[in-house]
Protein backbone atom coordinates (compact mmCIF):
# COMPACT_ATOMS: atom_id res chain seq x y z
CA UNK A 1 0.00 0.00 0.00
CA UNK A 2 1.14 3.91 -0.67
CA UNK A 3 1.38 5.88 2.38
CA UNK A 4 3.75 9.09 3.13
CA UNK A 5 5.87 8.68 6.29
CA UNK A 6 7.41 11.53 7.63
CA UNK A 7 6.73 13.35 4.40
CA UNK A 8 7.94 11.04 1.80
CA UNK A 9 6.15 8.52 -0.54
CA UNK A 10 6.69 5.12 0.33
CA UNK A 11 5.14 1.69 -0.81
CA UNK A 12 4.75 -0.44 2.61
CA UNK A 13 2.99 -4.13 3.57
CA UNK A 14 2.58 -3.29 6.94
CA UNK A 15 -1.40 -3.15 7.90
CA UNK A 16 -1.09 -1.72 11.25
CA UNK A 17 0.54 1.24 12.96
CA UNK A 18 3.02 -0.97 14.81
CA UNK A 19 3.75 -3.74 12.07
CA UNK A 20 4.64 -0.37 9.88
CA UNK A 21 7.15 0.92 12.81
CA UNK A 22 8.93 -2.76 12.76
CA UNK A 23 9.08 -2.70 9.53
CA UNK A 24 10.81 0.77 8.91
CA UNK A 25 13.40 0.13 11.53
CA UNK A 26 11.89 2.34 14.43
CA UNK A 27 12.45 1.22 17.86
CA UNK A 28 12.91 2.63 21.41
CA UNK A 29 10.21 5.64 22.48
CA UNK A 30 9.00 7.44 19.44
CA UNK A 31 5.61 9.14 19.19
CA UNK A 32 2.91 8.69 16.27
CA UNK A 33 0.47 10.36 14.37
CA UNK A 34 -1.77 9.30 11.49
CA UNK A 35 -3.37 11.42 9.04
CA UNK A 36 -2.65 14.64 11.78
CA UNK A 37 -4.23 12.56 14.62
CA UNK A 38 -2.13 11.36 17.79
CA UNK A 39 -1.95 7.34 18.00
CA UNK A 40 -1.24 6.40 21.62
CA UNK A 41 1.49 3.66 21.32
CA UNK A 42 -1.13 1.15 23.05
CA UNK A 43 -3.30 1.54 20.26
CA UNK A 44 -0.65 1.00 17.29
CA UNK A 45 -1.10 -2.79 17.74
CA UNK A 46 -4.79 -2.24 16.36
CA UNK A 47 -4.66 1.04 14.26
CA UNK A 48 -5.27 -0.38 11.03
CA UNK A 49 -3.64 1.62 7.92
CA UNK A 50 -5.44 2.90 4.60
CA UNK A 51 -3.64 3.85 1.06
CA UNK A 52 -2.60 7.31 1.44
CA UNK A 53 -2.64 7.62 5.29
CA UNK A 54 0.05 10.54 6.25
CA UNK A 55 2.32 9.21 9.22
CA UNK A 56 4.29 11.12 11.49
CA UNK A 57 6.96 9.28 13.40
CA UNK A 58 9.13 11.25 15.66
CA UNK A 59 11.74 10.26 18.06
CA UNK A 60 12.89 12.07 21.45
CA UNK A 61 16.16 13.90 21.18
CA UNK A 62 18.46 14.55 23.87
CA UNK A 63 20.83 17.50 24.49
CA UNK A 64 20.02 21.41 24.42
Amino acid sequence: MKIVLNGEAREVQSETLSELLEECGFSGRVATAVNEQFVPSSLRIGHRLAQGDRIEVVAPMQGG
